[in-house]
Order: structure tokens, then sequence, then C-alpha cells
């Protein structure tokens, strides 16, 4: 398994027992409404004493009660394992996933990336990369999560660049003929999602020889899989397993489950998968403090703020009121590199100010009424150049994008022994 070097690989993959509601099971991804606890709250409610992936993972708005609930998160996991709530569904096979959302139904596989040819660091030439900086500081509250879990549930969803729809499409075609698994409505507009066995000889040989055939095309140094969303999860997985490593014989090496991290492929090119910027949002200062800074910084680099021309464009969210800003001559590459520099620089000197990054512009413009609170609107992604830019500039800024609405990111539902 670990020797065909197309670094995605089927598994034993876990679901939860009959009789147990998906409905109140399946939760967003735990990198989602880090400004709005009370999303988290209300899906508590919803679940109630029901066993749930709630359980089993850490939103982020909570990281800073981690010491306190990484040992719940574990004995949840154990419990769930011993009680038969989480039981083999597929065994050595894949699980093929229908998520239907306002953006359209879009297909996903569900199997393991091989840990062995993925590298996290910038300028990686590895088969499976990031597609956005890696913050090391992010690492170890997960790495607390994963040292001592029994199981790993995933939201990370990788990339392919596939225009001739080789690999997924067509499992999708032939989806009703496949072996049904779940079939339900997601919880707080989360949209519906269905999913089935991928088990079957042919289909498994389908998939890897469209998946070498792939890579076959990329020539030297191929960037087969990207890592489109989960970044610091994946990179999380990854120093686990150079841990745990260490420890093992060449032979165990080969075959360890922590090895494998369970993740979700995506075709770039499905029509239902939107790239969505990331905007920001910050706190704790005064627009006007933010914008003479601003000004400061872009005049010692050579840059010039102006309300129009050429360049990179923001919108300025400040209560009600929304103002262009061009930032001519800009110092980054891409827009979200512009001004991400200017304000690691302002935080750099203003420790009083926070900065969160925020999916949906909806959801920015509701935070930047708040007293003292300006947001950043980013532009658009174009998603058609995504596989070009990442292998032109090694890695993207940090928070660059997101694939989708809060809404339509990864449930998680699946889950992994490791």
């Amino acid at each position: 398994m670990a020797g065909n070097q197309i670094a995605f690989h089927p598994a034993e993959i876990l679901l939860p027992a009959e009789g147990v509601a998906p409905e109140t099971w399946a939760c967003l991804a735990c990198d989602q409404y880090t400004s709005q606890p009370e999303y988290w709250e209300k899906t508590g409610e919803i679940v109630g004493d029901r066993p749930s992936t709630l359980r089993l993972m850490l939103p982020e708005c909570w990281l800073g009660d981690s010491a306190s609930r990484i040992p719940a998160i574990h004995a949840a996991m154990a419990d769930y394992l011993e009680r038969g709530i989480l039981t083999p569904a597929v065994r050595g096979g894949f699980v093929l996933c229908r998520r239907t959302t306002a953006s359209g139904t879009r297909t996903g596989l569900v199997g393991t990336v091989d840990l062995e040819e993925y590298d996290f660091t910038a300028g990686s030439q590895s088969l499976v990369r990031p597609t956005e900086q890696t913050i090391a500081d992010r690492l170890p509250p997960r790495q607390r999560i994963r040292r001592g879990a029994p199981v790993e549930l995933t939201h990370i969803l990788i990339l392919i660049d596939d225009p001739d729809r080789t690999v997924l499409e067509p499992l999708a075609a032939k989806a009703d003929a496949l072996r049904k698994l779940y079939d339900f409505d997601l919880m707080q507009g989360g949209g519906h999602l269905a999913g089935f066995a991928v088990e079957a000889p042919e289909d498994l040989a389908g998939v890897e020889r469209a998946l070498r055939a792939l890579k076959e095309k990329l020539g030297e140094h191929p960037l087969l899989l990207a890592v489109g969303d989960g970044n610091h999860s994946l990179a999380t997985a990854k120093a686990h397993w150079n841990e745990i490593r260490e420890t093992l014989s060449p032979e165990e090496r080969e075959t360890h489950p922590a090895r494998f991290a369970l993740c979700e492929v995506e075709n770039i090119h499905d029509p239902a998968l939107l790239f969505e910027p990331i905007h920001r949002l910050i706190t704790g200062t005064t627009p006007e403090e933010l914008y003479d800074c601003w000004e400061r910084y872009a005049a010692e680099r050579g840059m010039e703020l102006a309300e129009d021309g050429e360049g990179h464009t923001f919108l300025m969210a400040i209560r009600r009121d929304e103002y262009p800003v061009v930032v001519r001559n800009p110092e980054g590459a891409i827009p979200c590199e512009t001004i991400q520099l200017f304000l690691d620089s302002f935080l750099a000197e203003h420790p009083h100010a926070v900065i969160d990054y925020i999916h949906g512009e909806d959801t920015l413009r509701t935070l930047a009424r708040h007293k003292d609170a300006i947001g950043f609107i980013l532009p658009g992604i174009d998603k058609h150049s995504f596989f070009a830019d990442v292998k032109e500039l090694g890695v993207l800024p940090r928070k660059t994008f997101s694939m989708g609405e809060a809404d339509e990111k990864r449930f998680y539902m699946e889950c992994k022994r490791i």
C-alpha cells in the first residue's frame, strides 16, 4: 500500500453504528465560527446527550479550554469504540461523498493520505503539499489532542487538478449502484450529505490507475495532492507521525496506522466547489489608528493607498459603511499577501489589537458593525490558476482562501483508528 507512490490509499473507515442518528453525529469543522461561540452553543443544544463528533473534537473558539477538554475528548473516543458506537463500515476501501449545499452538489472520496509523501515546509517538492503557510504555533494544541487519541476524524480536504474528470467522476456516475452508508440533512443549514462504500476491486484499481495517469502528466516534482482545507490538521498528523516513526522498526513504519491520515479528495474542477477569500477582522484599535499606520507603512515601502487605480483592491468595512482602498505598487504577489504583511507589522507594534479570519462577507459585515472593529473584505479567488499559483509561490499566505462559505465546510462523519 505505501509503495505505490500516489499517496492516497484505501483504509478501514469507521462510522457510527446503526441506531446512532447521523443528524446529530455529524458536526461542522472545528475551525469555523471562531468568533461566534453561539454557533457551537447551539450545536450543543441540538446534540444534547446523543453520540456526536462534537465530543470527539475541540472547536477552536474554545482552544483556551483545551487542558480541561482534551481528556474528555480522549475518554469519549475510547467509550465510543468500547460500546460499538463507532464500528468499521468499509474495510480496505473508500467512501464516496455527495455533498449538496447552496453552491450545488460536489463529489469527494474519503481515504487516507500517506504522510511520508507530505512535507509542509515552505518550498516543498513533495507529492502532497500545503497550499498555505503553516504556522508552527498552531500545532501544539492539536498535537495534544492527537497524542493518546485512539481514533481520528477529519475535516481535511485535498484537491486534485483533474480537468478531464478521470478520478472521482466515474465513481460518482455509478454512486446509486454502490452500497449506501448514510443519507441525511446536516444540522444548522449545512445542506445534505450522502455516502457510498467503494470497495469492489475494479473500482479501487480504477482510482489508483487514474491517479497514476494524472501524476504522469505533471512532469518532474509533481504536485498531485494539494491541501485545500485543514492545512494545520494535516501538519499536526505529520508532526505526530514523525514522533511515532522514530520508535518503530522499518517494517513497522510501512503499515502503522498513524502514517496514514484520513482525508477527503475533491477535484478542483468540480463546478460546485467554490473558492472564497478569507476576510480579516481587526479589533482592539480604532479605524483612524489603523489607517494612519497603513499609510506610513505603505509610504516607507514605496506603496500608495488610493481610492481607485491599478493595484490590489480591498474594501474596509467600518460600522455600516464600506470604503474602497487600492494599494498601488503592492509589495505582495497577490492581494492577500499585501494585506497580511501590513497587518502582521501592525499587530506586532500594537499588542492590544487582535486579528480574526472570517469566512463569508455577510459575517464579516455583521462583525464589523461593532465598536472599534475594522473589517477587510478581500477580492475573489480564481481557482483555475490555483495549482499554478501554489507551484509558483511555494505556499500562499495563511488564510488566503476558503472552499465555500462556513456552512459548506466539511462536517465530521468518518473516523479511522490511529
